[in-house]
């Protein structure tokens, strides 16, 4: 069944899309939509349109069992990171998160999984035991701390992690008012090398096998998630982003983690 699966990815070309890229060619049958086009992919599975443009996105979705959206401004990948200006966030976070879905409806997609991020609970890192878990720095590190998962109190500390949490809600409407299974996937540190940096990423480093894993089990998992929230976070060390929820739903299971 996996084999025959049509999945469409949204914002292949970026960080996490490149990722992924390799388990999900291996394992589905993908196509792309972004605005610049993708290489490596036959022609009729190609895509150009801008996700904030509602009408063009039909084409792309036709005969789609699953999308994937990667499509967003303000992450890693982008030229101002976080600190992408509103306009920009708002046509491609907000208004191309709710094309998405939309479209999505319309064209009888079974399941959107929309990626989220970190950033909606950075807020803890401001805060102690976390900002310790976090420091770049020689710090005193505590012996135990309350892991953060998918249900807590939301600390977005940037517009963009404000705009996630927008994603999230606007995937839990979507799923209780349509037929569309909405699942968000809660990205950590995922960046252009399979690797850990210093400091922060020690605590929320995910590696690309472990993405990809978890990322197959979101579009894998049975009709009966309807709507969820998982955290894709490897078993880091010094970890508050708990990945449990994950691993008793889906049956992740991570083969990473900084030690």
């Amino acid at each position: 069944m996996a084999q025959q699966l049509n999945l469409l990815v949204t914002g292949l070309n970026g960080i996490v899309g490149q990722a992924l890229r390799p388990a999900l060619e291996e394992r589905y049958t993908v196509s792309a939509l972004s605005r610049s086009g993708v290489d490596g992919l036959p022609g009729g599975r190609v895509f150009k349109a801008d996700i904030a443009d509602l009408d063009s996105l039909r084409p792309a979705f036709e005969g789609v069992d699953v999308v994937l959206n990667l499509a967003a401004d303000g992450g890693i990948g982008s030229a101002d990171g976080m600190d992408s200006g509103w306009d920009t966030m708002l046509r491609n976070n907000i208004v191309g998160t709710y094309n998405v879905l939309e479209t999505a409806r319309q064209a009888g997609v079974s399941r959107v999984i929309l990626a989220s991020s970190g950033a909606t609970v950075n807020g803890y890192e401001l805060e102690e035991p976390y900002s310790r878990l976090v420091s770049t720095g020689p710090v005193d590190l505590p012996t135990s701390w309350k892991m953060i998962d998918e249900y807590a109190e939301p600390k977005p500390v940037s517009i963009y992690g404000v705009t996630k949490l927008f994603g999230e809600d606007l995937g839990r409407y979507f799923a209780l008012t349509t037929p569309l299974s909405v699942i968000n996937l809660r990205i950590s540190s995922c960046g252009r090398e399979d690797r850990a940096g210093p400091g922060r990423a020690r605590s929320i480093w995910v590696s690309y096998r472990d993405l990809q894993q978890l990322t197959i089990k979101c579009i894998e998992a049975p009709a009966e998630v309807k709507f969820d929230i998982f955290w894709a976070v490897s078993n880091n060390k010094l970890s508050y982003r708990d990945n449990t929820h994950a691993k008793e739903v889906l049956g992740y299971a991570p083969q990473d983690g900084v030690r």
